[in-house]
C-alpha cells in the first residue's frame, strides 16, 4: 500500500514545528520525521531515515519546498534520486504534485533548470570575487609557508651536503617535501650522481 509520509524541519530549537507538523497530518500523512536543523547543517538523520524508508509509488509531503534542502543544487539531488525511484513529492505551500504527469516532469525539469542557473551565478560570483581581488593585488589562495629571506637561507643550506635536508626542515618547521621545492639543488645534485 503506498504511503504519504511527511519531512516537517524548523530552523532552531526557539521555532514551533505544530504549524507544519499539523498542515501534514491534514494532508493524510500516515507518518510524520520532525527535525530541528539549520538549513545548511549536512546532519539531518530524520530526513535521512524518510528518504530511506520511501518506496515506489509512496508520496514525500513538505510543508514547503525549502524545508527539505540546503540549496537548489541540494533539492534536485533529492528530488532526482526519489523520483528515479518512483517516489512522489507533494508541497503543501504552494500547492504542487511532483508526480508522473505531465506538469509534474515538467516540474522536475524546471528544478534541474533552476539548479544549473544556481551554479552558473556562484561560478560567476566567485568569478568576480577573484577579479576584484587580484585588481587590488590580492593574489589569493594560502600564504606561503616561507618568506623570501627564509628560502634565500634554505637555498644556502641546502647547498652544504654535510646538513641533512630533515635538519633544515625541523629548523624551519616545514616538510621536507617543501624543502626540495623552494631548493632543489641538492635533489638535482644527487640524480646526477645516481
Amino acid at each position: 500500500m503506498n504511503q504519504r509520509i511527511g519531512y516537517a524541519r524548523v530552523s532552531t530549537g526557539d521555532q514551533n514545528p505544530d504549524l507544519q507538523r499539523d498542515a501534514l497530518k491534514q494532508a493524510g500523512c500516515d507518518d510524520i520525521y520532525e527535525e530541528t536543523a539549520s538549513g545548511k547543517s549536512t546532519d539531518r538523520p530524520q530526513l535521512t531515515e524518510c528518504l530511506r524508508r520511501l518506496r515506489r509509488g509512496d508520496t514525500l509531503v513538505i510543508w514547503k519546498l525549502d524545508r527539505l534542502g540546503r540549496s537548489l543544487a541540494d533539492l534536485v539531488r533529492i528530488a532526482d534520486d526519489l523520483r528515479t525511484r518512483g517516489v512522489f513529492i507533494e508541497l503543501l505551500l504552494p500547492r504542487v504534485v511532483f508526480d508522473d504527469s505531465t506538469l509534474g516532469k515538467a516540474m522536475y525539469a524546471m528544478f534541474g533548470m533552476f539548479a544549473e542557473m544556481e551554479r552558473d551565478l556562484i561560478r560567476e560570483r566567485t568569478h568576480a570575487g577573484l577579479t576584484a581581488a587580484r585588481a587590488r593585488g590580492r593574489a589569493g589562495g594560502r600564504k606561503p609557508k616561507l618568506d623570501e629571506k627564509q628560502v634565500r637561507e634554505i637555498k644556502a643550506l641546502m647547498r652544504d651536503p654535510t646538513i641533512p635536508v630533515s635538519t633544515i626542515a625541523k629548523r624551519y618547521k616545514v616538510s621536507r617535501t617543501t624543502i626540495y621545492k623552494v631548493a632543489p639543488v641538492r635533489q638535482a645534485a644527487s640524480a646526477r650522481r645516481n
